[in-house]
């Protein structure tokens, strides 16, 4: 039979048949709805809405079932909002509805349960569920209600807001449509689902569905335990850890109280070195900060870890400790002469920074940088240094560093952050003034972490690496006192830093400076390193001296050490073998030990060639002697240059030929002839790269050779750059361009007249071993290199002409050719 009631919307709760709720009700409408269900029967329709946000719900807002309810208890509150008490009758449908007065009216129809459906229970019997007493149930129906109150007991204690009383309620429930819907009433699920219960008329089908929602329910509930049971074991832990850590530096407290002098209190210890270093008043305020934090930490933390570290670094350095310099000149020579032959440009300089140094007890450290071919000492010569001023020796090599970092350190905001590279190496040292060997500095590299080369800057930078300011102490720290050596085999590096070091240049060694090198150092090295007694290994002069020529090339020493010891070891096993008591190298026995002969000295040419020349490179390993060839191949007049040459070289190839193409009918050479001839000028050793304009001079006497047919002498070889005018300008390298020249068995060298000069500081030996004739002008050096005499050249022109001074001509420094 349909009834009238007011309509109350509920925004996001279901209530169900059977229930009782407090509701909250604030819309006006809903508490017209109230007082007027109040004035009349005191019952009331309940429906949920579709939108919970819905202010003013109309019937297509709301679900077409709800609830009919008797109004309990009603109490208005200060803030105009209603507290209201509702029980649940029965299931209602909603047909109609008026919103016209102050409240909404709705004309319900009940719904009847349905018949109970499960497939084995007493649909057969064909009775209704609310006609059946429990007796009556089938078994699995009864099953299923005992499989849902079990449910509900296990939900009921992983969900803590239910009470504990709310399952034993539920189980004294016998008819299962109520126990249904109480269940549903109960479990916390959305009001979409809890709608679909309501509108369920068959209990069997409403129990299926409360299981279901119970189980997918207890699967979350279980997880939160687990988590909520994870977390509280590890509180738990790291309580326990806390208590017991704040019990052993309590314990150990105690302890040192007692006697023990603060027996492994490690912050005793710390705050003892800080109070006896001679730290700078930054270091102590920082140090002073940083282990009033490690106080106030957990021991075992990580962060008390980094602090630890970080105070160990900075009071490991040596402040205010220094080793005490020698002044006696005279020793430091001796000690100089007695590790290293030759290198006197080298040893004066350091003997002069002792001197100034005895003197005014004030100078800062010099910063030198070695340069000079591989194998020429180095190295080993900032050890010697360091001998001989007596300070401790750092050596650091900065070959392929490419991360700023190594340099400055890294913030201590990284994982595993670490000091510098002169940080830490001035901690090992264990003195503020040490010789700092900087090892091969021409080769840093330069990626996306930074350049540290540029990181260098400060470092070598007398007036500004007082303050030298790195990234993991983050206080400034004085290197002012620290001797920086520097080596390098090329000057390749950034102006800047080139600028801030003195550079003092090493070159390769001659062959009789190699011969008493090897006969102080080399041999007697090689002997005791191999286990030779005296007597049994004898090197003789001349067979050194052929081991040099014949089995070496380079500007210093690494391999004939190496060929050395292949003597010394092919020597002990003959000893061993019982064939030798004693072996004594000579030149008639060398080849048995040494092997063949891997080059060959003398002559670069074996007779007058055309077009080809012999001209002197520089390259970063020593001198070499550079072959020139020329041809002429039938063409239209130009010039085809192989082996490898870079843009400079190409540029003095276009450039020489210019000239001899300008001055040709000089030179005896017919105009026509360019116009059917091609040049092709060819540089040996096409593999190796070639460059710089120092082999301008050897270019234009190459193609005059072979466009007029005269050769060229053997013996001859020659280095300068040429212009357009003929002038031959200066370069740069002139001594190991004179030692490869030497080692080739050159007799005669042209070399630019400006670095006439530079003989002085070329040895004596080399100065006379070769006859060394300086050049102004191509014509000279042409009269000079070629056999015979050009048909229409006029020689005695030719000398007018190098008379004159060069005009306009800038000369361009240390022009060098690889």
């Amino acid at each position: 039979m349909k009834q009238s009631y007011p309509v109350l919307p509920l925004r996001d709760i279901v209530v169900f048949p059977h229930m009782i709720v407090p509701l909250f009700v604030g819309r006006d409408k809903s508490v017209a709805a109230l007082e007027a269900a109040m004035a009349d029967d005191k019952e009331i329709f309940l429906v949920a809405q579709l939108d919970p946000a819905q202010d003013d719900p109309s019937r297509d807002d709301l679900y077409d079932t709800g609830v009919s309810a008797e109004v309990l208890q009603l109490l208005k509150l200060p803030d105009g909002t209603v507290r209201v008490l509702v029980a649940g009758k029965e299931r209602g449908k909603l047909e109609t509805m008026e919103e016209s007065g102050p409240f909404l009216t709705a004309t319900v129809s009940p719904v009847e349960e349905g018949d109970v459906t499960l497939e084995s229970a007493s649909a057969e019997l064909g009775e209704k569920v609310g006609d059946v007493t429990p007796e009556q149930l089938s078994p699995d129906l009864k099953a299923l209600m005992r499989s849902v109150v079990e449910q509900f007991e296990n939900y009921a204690k992983l969900n803590r807001k239910l009470p504990a009383e709310t399952a034993v309620q539920l189980s004294e429930i016998e008819d299962p449509s109520r126990l249904a819907d109480a269940v549903a009433a109960n479990i916390a699920v959305k009001v979409a689902e809890k709608q679909t219960l309501l509108v369920e008329r068959d209990a069997a089908k409403r129990l299926e569905m409360v299981f279901a929602f119970m189980e997918g329910e207890l699967g979350v509930l279980q997880v939160e335990k687990k988590i909520r049971s994870r977390v509280k074991r590890q509180m738990e832990k790291t309580q326990r850890e806390y208590y017991l850590n704040e019990q052993l530096k309590a314990i150990q407290r105690e302890l040192g109280n007692e006697g023990e002098e603060g027996e492994g209190d490690e912050v005793a210890e710390l705050t003892q070195k800080i109070a006896t270093l001679k730290l700078s008043k930054e270091a102590r305020t920082k140090a002073t900060s940083e282990l009033k934090k490690l106080k106030t930490m957990a021991p075992m933390s990580a962060e008390a870890t980094v602090v630890r570290n970080y105070l160990d670094v900075l009071l490991g350095l040596p402040w205010g400790k220094k080793s005490k310099l020698k002044k006696d000149i005279g020793e430091a020579q001796g000690i100089l002469d007695q590790d290293h032959y030759a290198l006197e440009k080298v040893k004066d300089r350091i003997v002069e920074y002792l001197a100034v140094q005895a003197r005014t007890n004030k100078l800062k450290g010099p910063i030198l940088c070695l340069v000079g071919p591989p194998g020429v000492g180095k190295t080993s010569l900032g050890k010697s240094i360091a001998k001989a001023t007596g300070r401790e020796f750092i050596r650091q090599s900065l070959g392929g560093v490419r991360d700023e970092a190594e340099i400055r350190g890294h913030r201590r905001t990284y994982i595993g952050s670490l000091p510098g590279k002169i940080v830490t190496n001035l901690r090992k040292a264990g003195a503020s003034n040490p010789l700092f060997l900087l090892d091969e500095i021409d080769k840093l590299g330069q990626d996306f972490r930074g350049d540290p080369a540029s990181a260098l800057l400060e470092v070598l930078d007398p007036e500004q690496n007082n303050k030298f300011n790195d990234h993991y102490l983050e206080i400034d720290i004085d290197l002012s006192d620290v001797m920086f050596v520097c080596t390098a085999n090329s000057l390749d590096l950034p102006q800047p830093l080139l600028d801030r070091m003195e550079i003092i240049r090493l070159e390769g060694y001659t062959e009789d400076e190699k011969v008493e090198i090897a006969e102080r150092h080399l041999v007697e090295k090689q002997i005791d390193a191999h286990g030779l007694k005296a007597g049994e290994f004898t090197l003789t002069n001349p067979g050194l001296r052929d081991l040099i020529r014949y089995y070496t090339r380079e500007a210093g020493v690494r391999t004939l050490e190496r060929e050395i010891a292949k003597l010394a070891r092919k020597a002990l096993r003959k000893i061993l073998e019982g064939k030798e008591t004693s072996v004594t190298i000579t030149p008639e026995n060398l080849h048995e030990y040494a092997g063949v002969q891997k080059y060959r000295f003398g002559v670069g040419e074996e007779e007058h060639q055309i077009g080809a020349v012999t001209g002197l490179a520089w390259t970063e390993v020593g001198g070499e002697l550079l072959t020139i060839e020329s041809v002429t191949v039938p063409g239209k007049g130009g010039i085809k240059t192989t082996g490898k040459l870079g843009d400079v070289m190409k540029e003095s190839v276009e450039a020489a030929f210019s000239f001899v193409k300008a001055r040709s009918p000089s030179y005896g050479i017919k105009p026509s002839l360019f116009g059917r001839k091609d040049i092709h000028v060819h540089l040996p050793e096409g593999a190796v790269p070639k460059d710089g304009p120092s082999a301008g001079i050897g270019l234009v006497t190459s193609i005059v050779s072979t466009l007029t047919g005269v050769s060229v002498r053997k013996d001859i070889a020659m280095t300068g750059e040429v212009t357009l005018r003929g002038r031959v300008l200066p370069i740069g390298g002139l001594k190991e361009k004179l030692l490869a020249a030497m080692r080739g068995g050159i007799k005669t060298v042209l070399i630019p007249m400006e670095n006439e000069k530079d003989l002085a500081e070329i040895p004596a030996n080399i100065r006379e071993g070769l006859e060394i004739i300086p050049v102004a002008h191509v014509d000279e050096v042409l009269r000079l290199a070629l056999t015979g005499p050009l048909t229409a050249i006029d020689w005695t022109d030719a000398d007018e002409l190098a008379a004159q001074p060069p005009v306009g001509v800038a000369p361009i420094g240390d022009a060098v050719h690889h």
